[in-house]
């Protein structure tokens, strides 16, 4: 079919065999020639005076009723209608006429179309199809592609477009004779520049070209995804002519490709971390990216918490907190509630009935339900109103049968409102992240569990002791690495000596937590029956070759550790600060550290000894003389190896952190953990800082004792005058029959020498001393014992007392409270 608009043949008599007619302003025609009436078998009489389009089998094309609006020329295939009924197929050619009144008038001629070749195939039986030949059928096959196809010359105007470009265009001049500049004029979504450098590449090179395109065509409320492909218009001698592009709107085919690359993006992002808030930021960032323009998520509080949410009725209000939100405008100005406040969502309201239903719903802002919510929330009206949110999708967040909350998706900035296909995809990226969010609600209440275990078996306040001065700090790793079995204590000795304890178990999980305390435990035990550092970790490594037995083999820990795997390391040091000497142990542990009172630091060299759970190797202790305020630095290797896992590094920074601590231990932890480790430490992390204490002379008394009975009476009166000293004149009752029973027991089952010692310090020490090993044991005396009273009474009286083996032999000791001064 022509479309371009032919010019008119010369006015006068129609040629042989070519039907002619007027059609007057009205439609109606006014003149009929001998040749329509062959043509169509209507005599004038019966024609003059009849509508013109009584006339037409079929409506006419597109191209003729904007040519007959136009008042243009126009030439083209017409399906008329005999008098007879039939169809006449016809080449006609309608020209404008120009009244005295300026009334358009038509003059239409007429010729039948040519049959069909000899080598035309055989058409339908329909009489009208039998004469179509192969320009005809070339013909419709260009006007009735569903495919916007426009052919274009060297100069990018186009010279021929098919009915869908017409229809793409809309109402409006021919845009036949236009440059493609002059077609973005009236399509102002076109992308002309990049179409017209496409254009000269093939005008150019004569290849055929592909390229994918998304813009609005006019009258549609979106942009659509177009595939053009551009291809030469080649002559005889093979030169380009032309170029022809056709366009097809692909957008339902990208729309698919776009929600599939938003799934996979979500399965991909949502859920990197085992932290809910984190999650819920996940789905909201990825929701807004490319599907809506506001996103927020609101939880129970439960789930942040990591319990099991409760049962919520499935009618009434609810209580939410913002987990998260994200906006395609800078700040989020749509929301109404801010992350960590709580929503209060009426019973009538679309989220509530969405989370009884558990099914997502899809609303415009100006549904009756929606206003009826926003008539009593008028912060969220107002923000909706500002915003121009015109579209929402509310979805529940439901994860194996449990409800977690409540994700709401809306648009403001993008003009289409969701449909039927948009709700499917938020439910798809709903259920991807509840599954997460539940998956870090359950990982959250392990390890609130495990790090609850393990606090609790933590030191919660610096015990009373006069030895040393200390701080610690315990951090437990980023909840990818899960908790660890680092731990740390101070335990009071007798004597008014100090263990500084620093331990590793092996691991991350419930598990490691569970033989930390067991461990704890242990070295607490061991501790308090004085047992020298090389014994004691002698028998914690036994102790952790039989839990190392006895483990279940179907338990493992957070690493894939399985039970009975059990290892640790630990660090065992005992402080006197009468003699102002500490002795050390370690199983496999790194060293301590130690301040001076100049702020020289120095790592003294210990023997390494084997972490424990080996067996069978021995540990070695080692004794350092440290001035009064020197400070002492225990570590667990989370703390040197945070940054770079560079042992040697850690030690360097963390040397450099203690000359540089101030006068508090306090501010010297939170200077080393800021300096030596990063937001997220993927270990746990155990520092302990004691700074030392001298006693001083005046503070502490000894004798020698006589192994002569006669000499108790002369030790209770020592004892009596040095308390009357020290000012403690009423103590003197209990020390004098403490001194009585532990020294008249040294002379009767011990051996000399003998030496009685007092010391004032937070507490009020008794010490007797000799060289045998035989321990007294408590016991309770039957009627007619002369014997067996004078220990049970000396346990009655003092706040404790027990039995210290040395090198050289043994020390009873008793302990009586003093008032805090």
């Amino acid at each position: 079919m022509d479309d371009t608009g032919g010019s008119a043949e010369s006015e006068g008599s129609s040629p042989p065999g070519t039907a002619a007619a007027v059609i007057g302003p009205d439609g109606l025609l006014t003149a009929w020639s001998p040749g329509a009436r062959d043509l169509l078998g209507h005599r004038p009489e019966q024609a003059i005076g009849r509508p013109a389009a009584d006339l037409l089998a079929d409506p006419p094309p597109a191209t003729a009723r904007r040519a007959l609006a136009r008042g243009t020329d126009w030439r083209g295939l017409l399906a008329l209608r005999h008098r007879d009924g039939r169809t006449v197929e016809a080449l006609v050619h309608a020209t404008p006429l120009h009244t005295a009144a300026g009334t358009p008038a038509w003059t239409v001629t007429a010729a039948p179309a040519p049959p069909p070749a000899a080598d035309t195939p055989t058409a339908p039986a329909d009489a009208a199809e039998e004469r179509a030949g192969p320009g005809r059928l070339r013909e419709w096959a260009f006007t009735q592609l569903p495919i916007a196809v426009g052919i274009y010359d060297h100069e990018t105007r186009l010279v021929g477009a098919n009915d869908e470009v017409l229809r793409l265009l809309g109402e409006g001049d021919e845009p036949v004779g236009l440059l493609m500049a002059e077609i973005a004029d009236r399509w102002s979504g076109l992308p002309h520049a990049r179409l017209a450098a496409l254009m000269r590449r093939v005008l150019s090179g004569g290849e055929t070209v592909r390229a994918d395109h998304l813009f609005r065509t006019p009258g549609e409320a979106g942009a659509h995804a177009w595939t053009t492909v551009l291809y030469p218009l080649k002559g005889p001698d093979g030169g380009v002519r032309g170029v022809a592009v056709g366009g097809l709107d692909t957008t339902d085919e990208y729309r698919a490709r776009r929600r599939l690359a938003l799934v996979n993006a979500a399965g991909l992002r949502i859920g990197t971390t085992l932290d809910v808030t984190r999650t819920a930021q996940e789905l909201a960032d990825v929701a807004t990216e490319d599907f809506a323009d506001f996103t927020s998520v609101d939880l129970l509080d439960s789930v942040f918490l990591g319990t099991e949410p409760g049962t919520r009725p499935a009618t009434g209000p609810a209580v939410f907190r913002r987990a998260a939100e994200q906006s395609v405008l800078i700040g989020c100005p749509e929301s109404a509630v801010q992350p960590g406040q709580t929503d209060h969502l009426p019973a009538d309201s679309p989220m509530t009935r969405a989370l009884a239903t558990g099914r997502p719903s899809r609303h415009r802002v100006d549904d009756p339900d929606i206003q009826r919510w926003l008539t009593v929330d008028p912060v969220r009206a107002q923000r909706i109103a500002e915003s121009g949110t015109h579209s929402l999708i509310i979805a529940p967040l439901l994860a194996r049968g449990t409800t977690l909350g409540i994700t709401l998706f809306a648009r403001h900035r993008t003009e289409e409102d969701f449909d039927a296909d948009d709700v499917l995809l938020a439910e798809e990226l709903t259920a991807r992240a509840a599954l997460s969010i539940d998956n870090a609600r359950r990982y959250t209440f392990e390890r609130n569990t495990a790090l609850a275990l393990q606090r609790s078996m933590m030191p919660h306040r610096a015990p009373r002791q006069a030895a040393v001065e200390v701080a610690y700090r315990y951090l437990p790793a980023g909840p990818q690495a899960g908790v660890g079995g680092d731990w740390l204590d101070v335990i009071p000795l007798s004597g008014a000596r100090v263990a500084l304890v620093v331990g590793d178990v092996v691991g991350h999980g419930i598990q490691a937590t569970a033989t930390m305390g067991r461990l704890r435990t242990a070295v607490r035990t061991l501790a308090d029956v004085d047992v020298p550092p090389d014994e004691l970790l002698t028998h914690l490594d036994d102790l952790v070759l039989r839990l190392d037995r006895e483990a279940d083999p179907r338990t493992a820990d957070a690493d894939g550790r399985e039970a009975g795997d059990i290892g640790a390391t630990c660090l065992y040091a005992v402080y006197d600060p009468i003699s102002r000497r500490c002795t050390l142990a370690r199983a496999g542990h790194p060293g301590p550290a130690v301040v001076g009172p100049d702020g020289q630091v120095d790592f003294p060299e210990l023997p390494a000894g084997p972490p424990l759970g080996l067996g069978g190797l021995p540990f070695e202790s080692t004794e350092l003389e440290l001035p009064e305020g020197s400070v002492l630095a225990l570590f667990t290797d989370g703390l040197v190896e945070a940054v770079d896992h560079d042992v040697d590094h850690g030690i360097e920074r963390l040397a450099r952190a203690l000359a540089a601590g101030g006068i508090s231990l306090e501010d010297t932890c939170d200077e080393i953990l800021r300096l030596l480790l990063p937001e997220a430490p993927e270990d746990d992390i155990a520092l302990l800082l004691a700074r030392t204490r001298a006693l001083d002379t005046s503070q502490v008394a000894t004798w020698d004792v006589p192994p002569d009975p006669a000499v108790v009476s002369h030790a209770r009166k020592l004892a009596s005058e040095q308390l009357a000293v020290w000012g403690l004149d009423e103590y003197a009752f209990v020390t004098e029959l403490v001194v009585s029973e532990l020294v008249t027991n040294a002379i009767r089952y011990g051996r000399p020498p003998i030496e009685l010692r007092l010391i004032h310090d937070t507490s009020l020490i008794c010490e007797v001393s000799d060289t045998s090993s035989t321990a007294p044991h408590l016991r309770r005396a039957r009627t007619f014992d002369e014997g067996g009273r004078g220990l049970l009474l000396v346990a009655q009286l003092t706040q404790g007392w027990g039995t210290r083996h040395t090198p050289f032999g043994k020390t009873i000791w008793t302990e009586q409270a003093l008032p805090e001064m």
